[in-house]
């Protein structure tokens, strides 16, 4: 029987010890050489993009000779105005690559030692860098594209009393907080998560996001109806098989939706509304690169926090609901 990827020593090129292992100054030397790693690892000024630059001994920054410009290895990066050891969050970096299913917020802060509000906004700054890896459309060019839709959070807790429970299925005995994840999957390619009240909510942004000469595969539910005016559309009724003699299935859009599941109840055990969008995202990207090493993971997410900007969202986030709650 061939041995599955993830249980070989192809899916393990990544050693954790190895970045614990490393020294301040060897952590940021290496975030330096895969920032700069279009000039061969030698900084430039981001401010002004000129290659001279100095190199200060007393601290570990750098300033341009062209205009002054001074700056680090993690300025204007999502780890910009950071108070822990660049280390920290290349290892930080590593556990979160090396989880199958996720990685929470809670056992993270306990690898590093730091605090849970520390490692939340952590991990969500990975998520948000590698969510900018993503793809804006899928499909086009003949290309198969699965459409699904699953619910998330809003859990509701089943009454004591028999006679006092209600059909949670229904919107009427949920408590609203529930959301539609539906996904744009091409076959063998790439995903595209995004997040609606309802799964009927979705058709404007199927629209936008799947490029005109794509044949979709989707179930029966009657909201599908419209996308075949558009696309060449393939159903498959549930409630009969899974999947038919002509290849007519949605199964990868439900492999996505497998994951982000099992990421859910067995390693998160609650999702709020207002993040769903980006656990989707990183959950996409961990479903899409599933046959990667651990290694490339490491170095695929390290390459989007070197490149992506200083997160709105992130920054100062805790602050900002300190001054919040103090206002209300």
């Amino acid at each position: 029987m061939k041995q599955h990827f993830l249980l070989s020593t192809a899916a393990r090129t990544l050693s954790l010890s190895a970045v614990a292992r490393m020294s301040e100054e060897e952590a940021r030397q290496a975030f330096t050489a895969i920032r700069w790693a279009d000039n061969n690892g030698q900084p430039y000024c981001p401010a002004c993009g000129c290659a001279s630059v100095l190199a200060y001994r007393a601290r570990p920054i750098f300033k341009c000779k062209g205009c002054g410009h001074q700056f680090s290895a993690t300025s204007g990066t999502i780890f910009a105005s950071h108070k822990r050891p660049v280390r920290d969050y290349l290892l930080a970096i590593a556990i979160y690559a090396n989880g199958a299913k996720g990685h929470s917020a809670l056992q993270l802060s306990r690898d590093p030692d730091c605090q849970y509000k520390t490692a939340f906004v952590l991990a969500h700054k990975i998520r948000e860098a590698i969510a900018t890896e993503g793809v804006s459309k899928v499909g086009g060019d003949g290309k198969s594209v699965e459409i699904d839709g699953a619910y998330f959070g809003g859990y509701v807790k089943p009454a004591n009393w028999k006679q006092n429970r209600r059909d949670r299925r229904f919107a009427i005995n949920q408590n609203g907080k529930r959301r539609c994840v539906v996904v744009m999957r091409e076959r063998n390619g790439r995903s595209l998560p995004f997040v609606f009240r309802a799964e009927d909510a979705s058709i404007p942004s199927i629209r936008d996001h799947v490029a005109p000469g794509t044949t979709l595969y989707a179930d029966d539910a009657s909201h599908w109806d419209q996308l075949h005016a558009k696309y060449l559309t393939k159903r498959i009724n549930h409630s009969q098989n899974y999947s038919d003699c002509n290849g007519t299935s949605t199964n990868q859009a439900e492999s996505f939706f497998s994951r982000i599941r099992r990421a859910e109840i067995g390693t998160h055990h609650h999702i709020a509304g207002p993040y769903l969008s980006a656990y989707a995202d990183e959950m996409s990207w961990r479903e899409d690169n599933r046959r990667t090493s651990n290694g490339e993971l490491y170095l695929m997410a390290t390459v989007a926090a070197a490149k992506h900007p200083v997160s709105k969202q992130w920054k100062g986030y805790w602050q900002r609901r300190l001054v919040k709650e103090a206002a209300e």
